[in-house]
């Protein structure tokens, strides 16, 4: 069932606040249809024999799935009504079915341009050992509650 999100509000977003975070678990199902889903036939992502032989511990997350996995952070965040304009995202280290995926993020800045009220973002994406795997940034945009009609 799908739960409605509460609307956040530029007024209430102030620099060095943090964004709620997201826990993922990234299973062997997963990766196997998101490699299907993606089209992406390289074994690393679906074959434990095949990962090991290339020095993997076990079959690997998909680094545009940790991405994937960042973007909801932000969009759950943000709203129906806000925006992401602007994603970018690193992938610094390796992530296995099993691992705890904890996604985060700080606000780093807040400004108004072309109309539009915008909110800078620091995000990262760290294992269960507190190692950050995936680091980025991000620009939203948000509704302003004195625009309202």
């Amino acid at each position: 069932m799908i739960t409605a999100r509460e609307q956040l509000y530029y007024e209430a977003v102030e620099q060095g606040m943090e964004i709620p975070p997201l826990e993922k678990h990234p299973s062997y199902t997963q990766l196997y249809l998101y490699s299907a889903v993606t089209r992406n036939p390289h074994r690393i992502h679906y074959d434990q024999v095949f990962a090991r032989s290339e020095d993997h511990p076990d079959v690997l997350v998909h680094g545009p799935l940790e991405g994937a996995f960042l973007a909801q952070l932000l969009t759950d965040w943000i709203g129906g009504d806000g925006f992401l304009k602007q994603f970018f995202y690193s992938n610094r280290g390796r992530a296995v079915p099993g691992d705890v995926l904890t996604c985060k993020g700080k606000v780093t800045e807040k400004y108004e341009r072309d109309g539009q009220h915008c909110v800078a973002c620091e995000i990262w994406m760290e294992n269960q050992r507190g190692d950050a795997i995936v680091r980025g940034s991000a620009v939203v945009a948000l509704p302003s509650r004195n625009q309202e009609g």
